[in-house]
């Protein structure tokens, strides 16, 4: 029997994950699909907001700040990019100030540092492409940007060195309470654990249920993006979003750490948990909203539009209680929700032991490397690299210069990638200005390779077993 088990591969579940496997726990993962960050935590906005947005004294606003305060720490010792970059909120009417002067102060309430009200023209001398409509912007220079695949696989992997167990491709489908505990019944067998972390995203309302610890509702709200080529990632420096206007809630135009340009997203509740389309009327808006806020915004650099999924609770706060005995909910976990990933986890820890005692690890590891990112490197460091591993030499993604080595240790390391889009996700081989049209029978014959399967069997995405050759 587990102490605990995590249902939900996400950024929370495996910030949680992270977390627990600080203690002298036996912790286990389940997660429905064939790797981590699959859901909402692969497609987001990746801000790290300052906390200016979430009403005082909610879950939203404290571990908002709580989370943004542990960022630059964790992305240093676990190895993840992200840049303090700051944020600009845009106000377009002069009688809107007052919106704007409450926006801050609602800050300032939550604990917010820094936060300052520029004029049109202050705002444009910092970021010289703004509208010229725009009157006023609030300054958020505590708001940044971060990879939400790479935070996500950090977490995970730190987790996974620190002894805790990951069963992927592995669905729940029903909950039951022992006397000890839970029993989780899965598509795989059945798992008992004393404890149960709820961290199933757009799903978390259905495992609440099934252990009779719901009572709340998550409505799937689709989010669609534009993403543009790197050689529109220096349009804009800061993060710059919208004060609502009578148009409606805007949308945000941001560098992302990798340099490209993230505009987007939309904004549709619907009632389709997996419906990831995007739409020709979606786009349209992010054009026609984003326009507001910078002049000339390069469309014709859009490289792929995409749609993620965001996991809206029905009590307008994130949703961390215990629903019943030993079973926690982290639900509704929609933004800032990435920001404030590693401080539910805190929370969910703290809620933890008090109700059993946790014993410290005196051999927790509390550092982690990610994948080598080869393009990065001084020429010098290339060559010793080359030297020590000739497969470094061979560019296999044009777009991103990502190499073969690169590729092997991305499907070779712990918890390594089985799909093109895990190979994706953590080394950006796909993510270019050909959107994998080069890299990709080059990726399948190394999955291929690693897994044993003939190319038919290399999957782009999906939980469906490998099968492999007789």
């Amino acid at each position: 029997m587990y102490d605990v088990i995590i249902i939900g591969g996400g950024v929370t579940g495996c910030a949680a994950a992270a977390e627990l496997a600080k203690y002298q726990l036996d912790v286990c993962l389940v997660e429905k699909e064939s790797d981590v960050c699959e859901g909402t935590s692969k497609a987001n906005s990746a801000i790290v907001h300052a906390g200016f947005d979430a009403e005082p004294d909610t879950l939203k606003a404290k571990l908002n700040v709580r989370g943004n305060a542990m960022i630059a720490e964790l992305s240093n010792k676990l190895d993840f990019a992200f840049k303090n970059n700051g944020a600009m909120v845009l106000c377009f009417e002069k009688d809107r100030l007052t919106d704007l002067k409450k926006l801050r102060e609602k800050g300032e309430k939550n604990g917010v540092a820094g936060l300052e009200i520029l004029s049109g023209d202050e705002a444009r001398a910092r970021e010289p492409r703004l509208s010229k409509e725009v009157k006023y912007a609030l300054y958020a220079p505590t708001s940044g940007i971060v990879c939400p695949f790479e935070m996500t696989l950090a977490f995970a992997e730190n987790a996974y060195a620190n002894g805790v167990e990951f069963r992927l491709s592995t669905e729940v489908t029903a909950i039951e309470k022992i006397s000890k505990g839970w029993k989780v019944t899965t598509d795989k067998g059945e798992i008992l654990g004393r404890y149960i972390f709820n961290c199933a995203g757009v799903y978390a309302d259905k495992i609440a249920e099934m252990a009779n610890a719901g009572g709340f509702r998550i409505t799937p709200r689709k989010g669609e993006y534009m993403l543009m080529d790197k050689d529109a990632g220096e349009t804009v420096s800061h993060t710059i979003f919208q004060l609502p206007t009578k148009m409606g809630k805007g949308v945000l135009v941001t560098p992302t750490v990798h340099g490209n340009l993230l505009v987007g997203p939309t904004a549709e509740d619907i009632d389709d948990k997996e419906n990831t389309s995007t739409t020709a009327g979606g786009l349209a808006e992010i054009r026609a909203k984003s326009a507001l806020s910078v002049e000339g915004l390069p469309f014709g650099k859009v490289i792929t539009g995409f749609t993620g999924l965001r996991a809206v609770g029905d009590t307008n706060d994130f949703i961390i209680n215990e629903g019943a005995e030993g079973f926690f909910n982290a639900a509704g976990i929609e933004s800032p929700g990435l920001t404030s990933a590693p401080a539910i986890a805190e929370m969910l820890r703290e809620m933890l032991s008090k109700k059993t005692d946790l014993t410290p690890k005196t051999d927790h590891i509390d550092t982690r490397k990610g994948v080598v990112h080869f393009a990065e490197l001084s020429r010098e460091e290339q060559n010793a690299l080359i030297a020590k591993d000739p497969t470094y030499g061979n560019i296999v993604c044009r777009c991103e210069t990502i190499t073969e080595g690169e590729i092997r240790d991305a499907i070779n390391r712990p918890l390594g990638a089985v799909t093109l889009d895990g190979v994706k996700r953590r080394t950006r081989a796909g993510m270019g200005r050909c959107q994998a049209g080069f890299c990709s029978p080059k990726t399948i014959l190394l999955l291929a390779e690693k897994l044993g399967c003939g190319i038919g069997g290399v999957r782009k995405t999906g939980r469906e077993e490998v099968q492999k050759d007789a």
